[in-house]
């Protein structure tokens, strides 16, 4: 018997994000708190600003761009606190925002631009250049590449944000009407196994009930009111906002329950102590691999953290030790929280006060959830056993762009979506994740595609054939990618020549697809009758290596 969510399934309202946040008649808190806060800057955003800022952005595209429903607005820069703003203005403008990684090659941005149909993109200015050259490849005109944040286009090619707005003096422009349960409010970017990021197709209904879902997970442990400042809990954002983590967890979640998110552009460790020191900051999203530095890293002891009452952990699976090491340095408790971008992104969560009597697991179903295990030939098997994820509920993606069969291949006709994530639940419905079915590298929380590094590899002049896998790396906490490269001209290798490789290859990628595995030179790879590489087999070998290093030692 699939597993089903033991939440109340409270209804969720039939109306679109704008609806949902901006139309609501049980807003928690007044229309002047901040909810959005950039410490650098000291710069912030109320609910009052958030909301109308958007409506003058929305209006803007209307009456400059002719914005249509359904038109695709790119974004391509770090944590801003503009985000928001930008994001529900084109919702309001009937368009579908997709978010992009800052650290994307002009090729890389290029693909999302085209596959994604993109009609503008908005960008910062230092990111500027490669954002241009993007727009160019795929035929976005250069009026339409913007920017927000504090800076300015000192040559006034660019326009600001803040200038895309309604100067007719009309006031024909309205509201676009859309279906929530059909129209797509975002366009998330998911690697998949074959190389190139698929589009995850993700509906108005599919976020507003995910904000429902973390809101319920939370359960009622996190306040609006009180605090060490008075000012309610505040959450730090340092989770890209390009990723559904950020974009749902952070952004969403902080307007909809009335939290101030404090937002970092990216992580910086010491950035990060402090903020949370000077801000009084009470919860934080993280991922493990910073859970290590807090566990580990000398200059945490340098900060006052004693205001963190939580941290959730996700994108990875945490370790036993990993969570016992920050709770015994810095005695905050972490617990685990699991999801997918094509589950918007949030489906379990630990409650808070089994954080540390169910370590390991991902925590229970959250609301409207309905999960079971499934073994390889498509029978449910029962608790305890392991076998693939199959979740069901409102979350759960409409599709990927353009791509039917993946679309087949990960959707039932009854409404489950595989998440090639492997794993059993026990007796009392706490659910664990083991493993990965999907060959994907999770690198600090980013997918990395070994197929997509392959393609790149193996055009190198000296590669005459390859494969990537991921190998553990302890001191960071996270998968990184290894090549085994069987060279043109036979063995013999040299470090220098391995090192080579690697700068080569991250001259062409993202900085999270590195070769921080190293490189490994071997006289074949192999692989199976129908051509397809056995990493298993070379995952057994990296072990090997690993303990005969252990042993010279």
């Amino acid at each position: 018997m699939p597993s089903e969510s033991k939440f109340p399934s409270v209804p969720i309202p039939d109306t679109d994000l704008w609806g949902f946040l901006f139309e609501r008649k049980d807003k928690p808190y007044s229309d002047d708190k901040v909810i959005y806060f950039d410490p650098y800057t000291k710069r912030s955003y109320t609910y009052a600003q958030v909301k109308s800022t958007a409506i003058e952005f929305g209006k803007g595209l209307k009456a400059l761009w002719d914005w249509q429903k359904g038109d695709v607005l790119a974004l391509y820069t770090p944590n801003c606190i503009d985000t928001p703003t930008v994001t529900w203005g084109c919702h309001w403008a009937g368009g579908i925002l997709s978010p992009a990684n800052p650290a994307y090659t002009v090729d890389e941005l290029a693909f999302q631009l085209k596959d994604s149909g993109a009609k503008a993109l908005v960008t910062q200015l230092p990111f500027i250049n490669a954002a241009r050259e993007a727009a160019k490849k795929v035929g976005i005109p250069l009026d339409r590449v913007i920017v927000m944040g504090d800076e300015r286009d000192p040559s006034h090619v660019a326009k600001h944000f803040t200038s895309i707005r309604n100067t007719s003096g009309s006031a024909r422009f309205r509201r676009t009407k859309l279906n929530p349960a059909e129209d797509l409010a975002f366009l998330v970017y998911s690697s998949g196994t074959t190389g190139h990021p698929k589009g995850v197709m993700l509906t108005h209904r599919n976020i507003v009930s995910n904000t429902m879902m973390i809101r319920a997970g939370e359960a009622g442990q996190l306040s609006s009111e009180g605090g060490p400042t008075g000012e309610g809990d505040k959450l730090l954002a340092f989770l890209p906002f390009f990723h559904i983590y950020g974009l749902t967890c952070l952004i969403h979640q902080s307007i909809y329950s009335g939290f101030q998110l404090v937002v970092m552009p990216k992580f910086d460790l010491e950035d990060f102590c402090r903020i949370i020191q000077d801000n009084k900051v009470t919860f934080a999203y993280v991922v493990p691999p910073v859970v290590l530095l807090l566990g580990k890293h000398p200059v945490v002891s340098k900060y006052d953290l004693s205001s963190v009452r939580m941290m959730n952990s996700g994108a990875a699976p945490l370790t036993k030790e990993l969570v016992e090491a920050v709770y015994n340095r810095l005695k905050i408790p972490v617990k685990q929280g699991y999801g997918l971008s094509e589950t918007s992104p949030t489906t379990h969560t630990q409650p808070w006060a089994d954080w540390n009597k169910t370590i390991g697991s991902v925590g229970t179903l959250l609301p409207y959830q309905t999960a079971k295990y499934m073994d390889a030939s498509n029978n449910e098997v029962p608790a305890g056993e392991t076998g693939e994820l199959w979740i069901k509920g409102p979350n759960v993606f409409k599709g990927y762009l353009n791509n039917p069969e993946g679309t087949a291949h990960a959707l039932t006709p009854d409404g489950y979506f595989k998440t090639g994530d492997v794993g059993h639940q026990d007796k009392d419905g706490n659910f664990y994740i083991t493993d990965r079915i999907k060959e994907l590298i999770k690198y600090k929380g980013f997918q990395v595609a070994p197929a997509e590094l392959e393609g790149i590899l193996i055009s190198h002049p000296h590669v005459n054939d390859v494969a990537v896998i991921a190998i553990y790396d302890e001191e960071q906490a996270t998968e990184v990618p290894r090549a085994y490269i069987v060279p043109t001209d036979g063995l013999g290798k040299s470090e220098k020549e391995a090192i080579e490789i690697i700068e080569w290859l991250s001259k062409k990628t993202a900085p999270h697809k590195k070769l921080r595995g190293g490189v490994k030179f071997v006289d074949e790879i192999p692989k199976s009758a129908s051509g397809k590489i056995l990493r298993r087999l070379l995952k057994a070998k990296a072990l090997e290596e690993e303990k005969g290093a252990k042993a010279k030692l």
